[in-house]
């Protein structure tokens, strides 16, 4: 029987502790403390990664402080394309949904196409269909969208119109949700859920879909969930890139990770982070931004919650 672990994280887009109110990002480690709650509680009954992350990833979903689900970015015609994945370390089975429009929680339907086995990547009005067929509940898009949303799709829209998009806060421009998980059996497995970047292409696919970049999980090694500019996690194969070190160069996950996040990626000058949980127990979670709303989850059962460099650490009952 192996130790269990919980990692997830809210995105790399943190805007600066100033631009909101004490009580705006307390609100919002409450919901990180929900998600982790929600995927240790099937952890610590002896359930699954796979439905720990799941389950961790849905609640980020249904808060309106990430982008992923209610509270998702708008593209460049003020529309919402949501991707999401979902993989099982144990197989290698991965399954993913790209560009939907009307799917409450993106991962379940991921999940569900995983499960089916016809396909890793559902895409558009296909997995929309997809999802509704599957009974997961299917909403209007507007569902989606927040007032800071359609605040940060404006300033991306006066940042292009002004040549200066390279210099808006990564808060601006784009955030993601994700979890990695280790349960009893050994079993590891990771999940990531986005609404990709503010002002983004009508159309655009990054890396949160794609399995070996944003989303990657295998048994022995690790699991890992990025985010960051999603063109540059597809061109680096950041998750696979993530657990080769760790399975070649026999580094711990923390010094691969934070290897690829502060060092490989460095020349581009992007935002990026990531959460990763290794074989063994053990979490990671390196960032280059400002900040990155992460939580994990320590064997004895201490939550740990944060936004930038200061950690909360609250108990199962807080």
């Amino acid at each position: 029987m192996s130790k269990i672990a919980l990692a997830i994280h809210g995105g790399c887009g943190v805007m600066p502790k100033q631009d909101l109110s004490e009580a705006e990002w307390a609100a919002a480690r409450v919901d990180l403390h929900r998600s982790l709650q929600a995927g240790w509680a099937i952890l610590n009954a002896g359930g699954t990664a796979l439905d720990a992350v799941e389950a961790a990833v849905v609640v980020m979903e249904d808060s309106p402080h990430f982008n992923a689900g209610h509270g998702a970015a708008l593209n460049t015609d003020s529309e919402h394309e949501l991707d999401a994945s979902i993989m099982d370390g144990r197989t290698l089975e991965a399954g993913a949904v790209t560009l939907v429009k009307r799917i409450r929680n993106p991962v379940k339907a991921a999940r569900r196409v995983m499960e089916k086995g016809d396909a890793v990547l559902l895409g558009g009005a296909a997995a929309d269909e997809f999802a509704k067929v599957e009974g997961l509940d299917i909403v209007a898009p507007a569902y989606f969208t927040t007032e800071r949303r359609v605040e940060a799709l404006a300033a991306m829209k006066a940042h292009a119109a002004a040549g200066t998009a390279a210099k808006a806060s990564e808060s601006e421009k784009h955030g993601t949700v994700g979890a990695v998980a280790l349960d009893a059996a050994g079993h590891l497995a990771a999940a990531t859920s986005t609404g990709g970047y503010n002002n983004k292409p009508s159309g655009r696919i990054g890396d949160t879909p794609i399995p070996g970049a944003g989303t990657y999980a295998r048994d022995g090694i690790c699991a890992v969930s990025g985010t960051g500019k999603g063109e540059y996690f597809i061109r680096y194969a950041v998750g696979h890139e993530v657990a080769s070190r760790v399975r070649y160069l026999k580094e711990s996950v923390d010094q691969s990770a934070t290897s690829v996040i502060m060092e490989e990626l460095k020349p581009h000058d992007i935002g990026a982070g990531l959460v990763a949980v290794g074989a063994d127990g053990s979490v990671s979670a390196p960032y280059n931004t400002d900040g990155m709303f992460r939580g994990w989850v320590e064997d004895d059962g201490k939550f740990f919650v944060a936004t930038h460099e200061d950690v909360f650490v609250l108990s199962d009952r807080d």
